[in-house]
């Protein structure tokens, strides 16, 4: 299994506190069944400055810390990056990348609202053969009142990526009965952890494919698996047929 969606760095932002709540983490995902993991720690200007050196240094000096402990986890440098206007000059200036250096780049809208700039800027990027990710677009207040807004990103090229936690009910049963809406609608291509910690902000992705598999079928598990695959390689994603 591959999560392309997680904060496992030490001391980047609001996620693993220190090297050994990264490791704490790294026996969990193991237990999860994952086998590769994409770090993806926030990068928003003035409140988490994780620029892309600094990723692919930290997720360097994990790797090498879990070698030494034989932990069967390998970690891959990405960001979640927070959506602003000056984000296309950040990628010209070498300051955010895609996941694991791929064309998928990890997007985090406001928790309230869609930046009425979003549909130009997920053209400049495809201008830069960028694939935007919109990350946990349940979670979103806008997009749930409204989701041909999540619609309409996607028929312009985007993807979306839930978090494994809102299809458990982890964020309350308007967001878990959102999210089956969503892969229901074909309108989410990805299920990712968005793991912080082992506590109340755990990996939970076993317990999301299972729910998936009893409403859907495990063939959509099978595809979002596919899917995680593909962005970790940089290859295509699977298109879901919506209504």
């Amino acid at each position: 299994m591959i999560d392309i969606h997680s904060h496992i760095l030490p001391k980047m932002d609001d996620g693993a506190g220190d090297i050994q709540e990264s490791i704490e983490m790294a026996r969990k995902a193991v237990d999860q069944g994952i086998s590769n993991i994409i770090a993806t720690p926030h990068y928003n200007k003035g409140i988490y400055e994780n620029d892309k050196q600094k990723v692919v240094n930290e997720t360097a000096k994990l790797n090498l810390v879990l070698d030494e402990l034989e932990i069967p986890l390998k970690v891959w440098p990405g960001q979640e990056i927070r959506i602003s206007d000056e984000l296309s000059d950040d990628y010209d200036n070498n300051e955010i990348m895609g996941l694991n250096g791929s064309q998928y780049i990890l997007l985090e809208l406001p928790s309230n609202h869609v930046p009425r700039y979003t549909e130009r800027l997920i053209y400049d990027l495809q201008l830069k053969r960028l694939t935007p990710i919109i990350a946990h677009p349940e979670r979103n207040l806008e997009i749930m009142k409204n989701p041909h807004l999540l619609k309409e990103m996607i028929w312009k090229g985007a993807y979306s990526q839930i978090t494994a936690g809102s299809i458990t009910g982890k964020f309350g049963w308007r967001t878990k009965r959102f999210s089956k809406y969503l892969v229901q609608s074909g309108l989410s291509h990805f299920i990712a952890s968005d793991a912080h910690n082992v506590g109340n902000r755990g990996f939970q992705l076993r317990e999301a494919h299972k729910l998936i598999e009893k409403n859907f079928g495990p063939e959509i598990v099978d595809a979002f698996n596919e899917n995680a695959e593909n962005v970790l390689y940089g290859m295509k994603v699977k298109e879901f047929l919506f209504d």
